[in-house]
């Protein structure tokens, strides 16, 4: 699926005060060009999942891509004095020149999995936390809970419709997200521009109102859109209402959607209508402040499609990842490697670069998330390496397609054990490996 490029602003100040004020004293110190290794991951999954999702690396390279200081950004900084002169000189010609490896786009995730590794200078990838932070905690909370209602689809589609209760641009991010786990197409046209993601929509009650009776108003949808569109039938009475969407269509017409009342009873009956008047082909779509559990309730009425909003956009219950960005290792001043660890209580970190693989089983289901410190972890032959490069000597290098990254969610969630799939709370999937916990 073609990806439309555009004309963007500078992401520059997208970020926090104090990581430019952070820049200003290291670069007084003389730390700033340090080689250092700052990673993103999750302390914990969301209260009671059983895996995450990553998603928003393809925003984030791209964002990091666009991360420049020009004449506007450099005078807001000093109009403000946010910093001093010698760091405003830095700035204006600052280029991310380093490496970034994580986790592909739809691939599940674990507590302490090392999801995205920044190899730079401290000048260089500390300035990004927030902008990272930002786009990573985002779309992978969207993209978890739309994984968790994919799941409870069983197969029937869905469609993201969330764009009205969310910020403009977090819709658009959200759009994207909810693809790449499965959704099959968003009601927000700017994600379709921007991402390629597939659009649809008919019609709201505000249309039935318009006309003088809902008989006039299917009439001009099925005039102009055809009779394979869907027609909205709950406005007033609904058994009234299919039968007269029938009556206008006959057997040809597309679909009907239900947005109120017991959704898993007026299914029903309206398949029995449907079916009683013909129009056995005619589709049943429902709406209506759905998220995963409601949508598993629905598993055995006659539904043959959802549209998902508020609980999708908002995460269902967990609006961010809670990941965090920490530097993990840098270089003294003889040039030496020296792992450096959080110890704070309860926000602790393990210090050392991480590289990571999926361990599986001779039937190719997923055992263990292990984590090497400095080293690449020992895998068997059917182990799987889950970083990849991004990002090389500033460059982008790691593939961005969002058909990938549906395939990618896809494969990977097939290989955790059933019980990742389960809806009610739990722990983990699989386990979180360090290699001394291995070796030990």
């Amino acid at each position: 699926m073609p990806r439309v490029t555009r004309n963007v602003a500078s992401t520059a100040l997208l970020t926090d005060h104090y990581e430019l004020t952070m820049l200003q004293a290291a670069l007084h110190s003389g730390a700033a060009h340090r080689d250092c290794v700052f990673e993103v991951f999750a302390r914990r999954l969301p209260d009671g999942r059983r895996y995450g999702v990553v998603a928003g690396t393809g925003r984030v390279v791209e964002a990091i891509r666009d991360f420049r200081f020009g004449e506007e950004e450099i005078a807001f900084l000093r109009e403000h004095q946010v910093v001093d002169e010698t760091t405003l000189d830095y700035l204006a010609s600052y280029r991310f020149t380093g490496d970034v490896w994580g986790y592909a786009e739809g691939e599940v995730y674990f507590p302490s999995s090392p999801l995205l590794v920044v190899e730079g200078t401290f000048a260089e990838a500390c300035i990004l936390e927030t902008l990272v932070l930002s786009i990573m905690n985002h779309d992978s909370a969207i993209a978890g809970a739309g994984s968790r209602m994919v799941t409870a689809a069983e197969e029937r589609p869905l469609i993201e419709m969330g764009s009205r209760r969310t910020h403009e641009e977090a819709a658009v991010a959200a759009a994207r997200a909810a693809y790449i786990v499965g959704f099959g197409k968003t009601s927000n046209l700017e994600a379709g521009r921007r991402f390629g993601v597939p659009t649809a929509g008919t019609s709201a009650h505000s249309f039935t109102l318009l006309h003088d009776t809902e008989s006039r108003a299917f009439q001009a949808q099925l005039e102009s859109l055809g009779k394979g569109t869907t027609l909205l039938v709950d406005t007033y009475d609904v058994r009234a209402a299919v039968a007269e969407a029938v009556r206008l269509a006959g057997p040809e017409l597309g679909g009907v959607r239900l947005d109120s009342g017991d959704l898993v009873a007026q299914a029903r009956e309206v398949r029995q209508q449907l079916d009683e008047l013909g129009a056995t082909k005619t589709r049943i779509t429902v709406t209506s402040d759905l998220d995963e559990y409601a949508i598993a309730a629905l598993a055995a009425a006659p539904v043959d499609g959802y549209g998902v909003g508020t609980s999708l956009v908002t995460g269902s219950g967990a609006p961010t990842a809670g990941m965090v960005y920490k530097l993990v290792a840098r270089k003294d001043d003889d040039g030496t490697w020296v792992s450096v660890a959080k110890a704070s209580a309860s926000k602790t970190s393990v210090g050392g670069r991480k590289y990571a693989l999926r361990r599986l089983d001779e039937r190719g289901a997923a055992q263990a998330e292990v984590i090497g410190i400095g080293e690449h972890p020992v895998g068997d032959d059917n182990d799987r390496e889950l970083l990849v490069q991004l990002v090389r000597g500033g460059e982008i290098v790691g593939d961005l397609s969002l058909e990938a990254a549906r395939a990618r969610h896809e494969a990977s969630v097939a290989e955790l054990p059933a019980r990742a799939r389960r809806l009610s709370r739990g722990e983990p999937a699989i386990p979180t490996q360090f290699v001394d916990d291995v070796e030990g």
